[in-house]
């Protein structure tokens, strides 16, 4: 049975992240081998709207995916999407985060100011068009950037069709596409477990299997009374969607089909191998080591207080979700030895160019460049990112600081006026959100590890006035600093917030200049000038255009890197085996909650009514279960489809062996983790109580 489950777990992976409008029919007829039930019409047909399923998924502002799964605008995704939403919700009082909301009746939804929702409604090809706009520019001896060309073409094709138009640029610049979207801005929240459901394991789990996570959340989406988009009105009604995804209760088993259509956000396969190994041994060690100690900071100021836990939930999350991942990706790029991997490619790379004068001449020495650069700016770059880590992102008063001091840009009286109203709410807020000891310490940690790590021949000239005060007593340094700054003295901090806020006075605050005058562009300068005659932006951009025309040249079928457009990604279902001798099956069952359960351990403590209500009624079916879709961040929410184009599940997460992902994939060890919609469903009727949702669905 185990050779079985491999054979399922591993020999249909396939890799890409397919342009959903782009499905031809090699790849439609390869899906279909592998199982799927559906036409690429039925999937996604701009000329036949509401035909495709691709017109049930949803862009959640191009952060997160989400489904519609009924005809009143029931809208599912992760919990984890809308965490930042169930936060800013909670207070001592109503703590949704650790409590759980359900709205058991429609007047108890509540509205997400800000929250919106995109509906991709068709896909145009607008190379030639770009490329004639930028050629023209070009002739007239002006150069056309992105920002240029995007705010052009959107314009023309949002005033022509009515709807919101995104210019995304594939394999840098040799593609365009112009993607349509009707937008919704009237999002209620209807159901989010509490955490101890959704984010079960929390950040020990992260990224790995088994995990026991019910990670959704349930949205509903409302127009005008015609149907049309509207801000929040008490009198809209729920969406008529012009397609919902059903819902599969018939289950899966390993090597079923699976589908997942999404937003994926970034990936960078397209890197150099001199980029990956720049990544690998200069930048992200850097992040993840200052990362890592930030945590560890909050998270013990959080185990001691219940009150700063709740104000720093949104803010550990975020950040251990990157340092998990940014740390995973090292290890597997070492493990699966990408930049060996991308070295073989560059040799391939490399002889296509030699056997053509002209592209010898276009690109003969783009390889070398590409190594030499990297190695010219990696000592800046290195002591740019323990900057970037330390002093700019190390405490939130660098956000309030730098928000003060944009005002200093403001020439005309009306603009700054406006600036200092919309300042003094956004600083106000930032402050309610944080802990003043807890910033301390981090900016303690930050101090230190600015002077200790960054070369002192990169220190601006009042950086190096501070220390030539206090040399290496960061103690002394940031007690004097901290204790004198009218910025940690709520009182003096009020006043100036109360006032015109004149920095003439204020800004000779040591802490304040420390934290203000950020000296980024710096260290970009130096970068600039390092690499003047061949920048690295170039050179990848040269690379990703070499790289794609040799696959061109030679018939390979190919998919552009990630950048939030619609993608689609299939597989099966499936396990793997992770290590030597140790072998993960598909799916992990219910009493695995009980197993983890440990009330001493918050991550890992059940509440005790779904404890009671696991032991009591023993559900056998899956919380979660793996595919081998190959997807990245930004597809978290997304539909995973059986071979009928129905929903079983969510997509949350990606296992610790598929940390490459964003350079490079993996066959048998990329795997996409899953929520089954089985056990949503259950959660929702048996233990939230909210079985009119399942009436909505005709699921009773």
């Amino acid at each position: 049975m185990i050779a079985a489950a491999l054979l399922c777990g591993s020999a249909w992976a396939d890799e890409g992240m397919w342009m959903i409008h782009a499905i031809n029919q090699a790849l439609e007829l390869k899906m279909q081998e592998r199982g799927l039930q559906l036409s690429a019409s039925e999937i996604y047909n701009a000329d036949a709207p509401g035909a495709g399923i691709a017109d049930a998924v949803v862009s959640l502002d191009f952060g997160c995916t989400g489904s519609i799964i009924s005809d009143r605008g029931l809208l599912i995704t992760n919990h984890h999407c809308a965490y930042g939403d169930v936060h800013a919700l909670s207070n001592a009082e109503h703590n949704y985060l650790e409590d759980g909301f359900w709205a058991l009746r429609s007047d108890q939804e509540i509205p997400i100011p800000g929250k919106k929702i995109q509906f991709l409604k068709k896909v145009i090809d607008v190379t030639e068009e770009a490329q004639r706009l930028m050629k023209e520019q070009g002739l007239s001896g002006r150069i056309m950037g992105m920002r240029k060309l995007s705010f052009m073409l959107e314009k023309k094709y949002s005033e022509e069709s009515g709807l919101e138009a995104s210019l995304a640029s594939m394999w840098s610049g040799s593609k365009f596409y112009i993607a349509l979207y009707q937008e919704y801005k009237d999002i209620r929240l209807v159901a989010a477990p509490p955490v101890s459901i959704a984010a079960f394991g929390g950040d020990v789990d992260n990224w790995e299997w088994p995990q026991h996570k019910c990670d959704f959340a349930i949205y509903r989406v409302y127009t005008a009374p015609d149907g049309s988009p509207a801000e929040y009105n008490a009198g809209n009604v729920p969406l008529k969607p012009l397609r919902k995804l059903s819902i599969s209760r018939s289950g899966f088993q390993a090597g079923d089909f699976a589908m997942v259509i999404g937003y994926p956000g970034r990936t960078s396969r397209y890197s150099s191998a001199a980029k990956v190994a720049f990544q690998k041994d200069v930048t992200l060690p850097v992040s993840n080591e200052l990362r890592g100690r930030q945590m560890e900071i909050i998270s013990r100021w959080m185990a001691a207080d219940p009150e700063i836990r709740l104000k720093y939930s949104n803010r550990f999350f975020s950040l251990s979700n990157v340092q998990e991942l940014q740390a995973g990706e090292v290890l597997c790029y070492n493990r699966f030895d990408v930049v060996g991997e991308k070295r073989a490619q560059e040799r391939e790379l490399q002889e296509w160019i030699d056997a053509s004068p002209e592209r010898q001449a276009k690109w003969g020495t783009l390889l070398s460049d590409l190594d030499q650069t990297y190695r010219t700016v990696a000592p800046v770059e290195k002591a740019l990112t323990c900057y970037r880590e330390s002093m700019i992102r190390g405490t939130q008063y660098h956000v309030i600081a730098s928000r003060i001091h944009a005002l200093d840009h403001y020439k005309d009286s009306a603009a700054r006026a406006k600036s200092v109203k919309f300042t003094r709410a956004s600083v106000r807020r930032t402050l309610d959100e944080i802990d003043p000891r807890v910033e301390k310490e981090l900016w303690r940690y930050s101090v230190e590890t600015f002077y200790e790590r960054v070369d002192s021949c990169y220190w601006q000239p009042f950086e190096k006035e501070i220390y030539a005060v206090y040399g290496r007593n960061y103690d002394a340094l940031c007690e004097n600093l901290w204790s004198r700054s009218w910025m940690t003295d709520p009182a003096r901090m009020e006043a100036f917030l109360q006032s015109e806020m004149d920095l003439a006075e204020a800004g000779q605050d040591s802490l304040f200049r420390l934290l203000s005058e950020v000296k980024v562009l710096n260290y970009n300068q130096l970068i600039t000038k390092l690499s003047a005659d061949k920048p690295v932006s170039q050179l990848a951009r040269d690379y990703t255009h070499a790289l794609y025309q040799m696959r061109e040249d030679k018939g390979r079928v190919q998919y552009p890197d990630a950048n939030s457009t619609m993608r689609l990604t299939y597989g099966v279902v499936g396990g793997y085996e992770p290590r030597d001798g140790v072998w993960c099956d598909w799916k992990t069952m219910p009493r695995g909650l009980i197993e983890k359960h440990d009330p001493a351990v918050h991550d890992f403590c059940l509440k005790e009514d779904w404890k009671a209500l696991l032991e009591r009624e023993q559900p056998q079916i899956p919380v979660d279960f793996l595919t081998d879709n190959d997807i990245t961040g930004g597809n978290s929410g997304s539909p995973v489809m059986n071979a009928r184009g129905e929903l079983i599940g969510l997509a949350f997460d990606g296992n610790k062996e598929s940390l490459a992902g964003d350079s490079s994939f993996t066959p048998q060890y990329n795997k996409c983790v899953c929520t089954d919609i089985r056990f949503v469903l259950f959660t929702l009727e048996r233990y939230a109580g909210m079985g009119y949702l399942l009436d909505e669905l005709d699921l009773r």
